[in-house]
């Protein structure tokens, strides 16, 4: 039910942002607001609250705990000597005037500075972001990313080469209260082998994440993470096996959803020794069975393209694929990840082109049977070996991924260049990202609307109709572009290539590619 809140700053105090700010989400939630001035003095505050029959009454003081002590007395005297006994009274300050607020006992909830968006919204609807037990916030996507709307959820990737530093991480991480999901990344031991543990190879154990071996392994690393704001989890998913990870990641850590590639994690990529033609149908059937259990899925597939340095239409066309083949496989809730700033060089105004190019026709597929959640991420390998500017790098590229509105964030530490993220990293990137998500929740200008990045949209789609077009005449049938045989027949013969994909006998490798203005650009057409 809509309320009437007004707000001010009080005593002398003429800083009002913060008021200003609280007023404006309680207003986008459908409740009435007036903003009273600066510098308002208690007998004012008492009376306008009153004229303007105020059901909430919020009030800021930015100055010194000493004499905001005062104030808080007066205003104390004021209100039993006014007719407003049913006023709730918010307070928003700095961190030394808050703790004064909170010892004079007036306030229903003291905002302190470090509080974001997340939190004034949560508790403008009476949530304090939990869900209905009271205790912890949703444990499901859906659920988490409604709950925080319009502020997005924010992913992290986190493994280390021990186990027990690991477990140790994840619990420092939930209780830094700064993320929504750890995604475990195993080592490449475990994502190879770990149903068939004689063939682990004792010299990579930890290689590339944490040394996961039992299903019970993955049941202390999810019960390290029971604290804090309770973040969801879920696991990077095999490169062989994919069936038996999808049930144990589901039975052992809730896996939030299921992340797995349609083209890839096989001789392409050297991950496993499976061809593209025997992986794309396991690959179809870990999607069709999570689709079967209601899971969320993730296709790991367009990104995978550019950073081999395939031409842009080639990953514009491998998002589109990739939702296509999870939609066909029954996939409802479709997590649509897009990743910036690569291949290394690329754009900003390319890069948004490209994005909304994928956009455009992944939302093209969305019916009352299929959805996707966009999911932005920093590039794996744009980040500087030196720290900060990978800091000022990771913020650059969050905030033009923002520009997708996305439902989730996937933050990269800063340290990717240089080491795997230790949980001060993941705590301190989450920061980063949460301090640029905060500014530009406010009106931001759109750079959908530049024309540079309409132009070149454009071509992208027409270039990637052409190309599905080539692709589906390799089949027979409206179901050609589904089809595991014809997908892999394209990269064969080279509709989907990389240049990185040269001396691969299951790919044609002879694609050359360049950047044209930040755009990667097939440098030659092979005949």
């Amino acid at each position: 039910m809509p309320r009437r809140i007004v707000g001010a700053a009080i005593g002398s105090c003429v800083h009002v942002a913060g008021v200003i700010s609280f007023l404006r989400l309680a207003e986008e939630l459908g409740h009435y607001t007036e903003f009273l001035g600066p510098a308002v003095t208690i007998a004012d505050l008492v009376q306008l609250a009153a004229d303007k029959n105020a059901d909430m009454l919020a009030v800021s003081y930015r100055l010194s705990p000493e004499t905001a002590g005062a104030l808080f007395a007066q205003l104390q005297d004021a209100l039993v000597r006014s007719p407003l006994a049913n006023l709730e009274l918010v307070f928003g300050g700095t961190p030394a005037v808050a703790k004064v607020a909170k010892e004079a006992g007036l306030f229903a909830h003291i905002f302190s500075g470090d509080d974001g968006p997340v939190e004034v919204l949560a508790f403008l609807r009476g949530e304090n972001a939990k869900d209905s037990s009271g205790d912890i916030p949703p444990q499901t996507l859906i659920g988490r990313v409604q709950a925080l709307a319009p502020y997005p959820l924010l992913r992290h990737h986190f493994g280390l080469p021990s186990l027990q530093d690991t477990i140790t991480g994840v619990s420092a991480i939930a209780e830094a209260k700064v993320l929504d999901v750890i995604s475990l990344g195993p080592d490449q031991n475990a994502q190879v082998s770990f149903f068939r543990p004689h063939e682990m190879d004792p010299l990579q154990h930890g290689a590339g994440g944490v040394p996961v071996r039992s299903p019970e392994h993955l049941r202390e690393l999810y019960a390290a993470s029971r604290t804090g704001n309770y973040p969801l989890m879920r696991c990077y998913s095999g490169t062989r096996d994919l069936l038996k990870w999808a049930e144990m990641s589901r039975d052992t850590i809730n896996n939030a959803w299921a992340a797995v590639p349609l083209c890839w994690y096989n001789v392409l990529d050297g991950r496993s020794n499976r061809t593209p033609a025997e992986s794309i149908p396991e690959n179809l059937a870990v999607m069709a069975w999570h689709a079967e259990r209601g899971i969320p899925v993730e296709v790991n597939e367009a990104h995978h393209w550019s950073l081999r340095e395939a031409p842009d239409v080639v990953a514009v066309v491998a998002a589109y694929l990739a939702a296509l083949n999870a939609k066909q496989q029954g996939v409802k809730t479709y997590v649509a990840q897009y990743m910036f700033n690569t291949p290394l060089g690329t754009s900003y105004i390319n890069d948004i082109a490209k994005m909304l190019a994928k956009r455009d026709l992944i939302e093209s597929l969305h019916d009352n049977n299929f959805t996707s959640l966009r999911q932005v991420r920093t590039g794996l390998m744009s980040l500087s070996t030196n720290m900060n500017l990978a800091k000022g790098q990771l913020a650059s590229s969050i905030a033009l991924a923002l520009n997708l509105q996305p439902h989730i964030v996937h933050v990269v530490g800063y340290s990717e260049a240089q080491f795997a993220a230790s949980p001060q990293v993941v705590i301190e990137s989450c920061q980063i990202a949460h301090g640029v998500i905060r500014s530009r929740l406010q009106l931001s200008p759109d750079a959908a609307l530049d024309p540079r990045v309409g132009l070149r949209r454009k071509e992208l789609l027409e270039q990637a109709a052409r190309l599905l077009q080539a692709i589906a005449a390799l089949g027979d049938g409206d179901h050609a572009l589904t089809d595991p045989a014809v997908i892999a027949r394209a990269i064969a013969v080279g509709l989907l290539d990389a240049p990185h994909l040269k001396g691969n006998r299951y790919a044609k490798g002879a694609v050359k590619t360049k950047l044209v203005n930040g755009a990667c650009v097939a440098e030659e057409v092979p005949v």
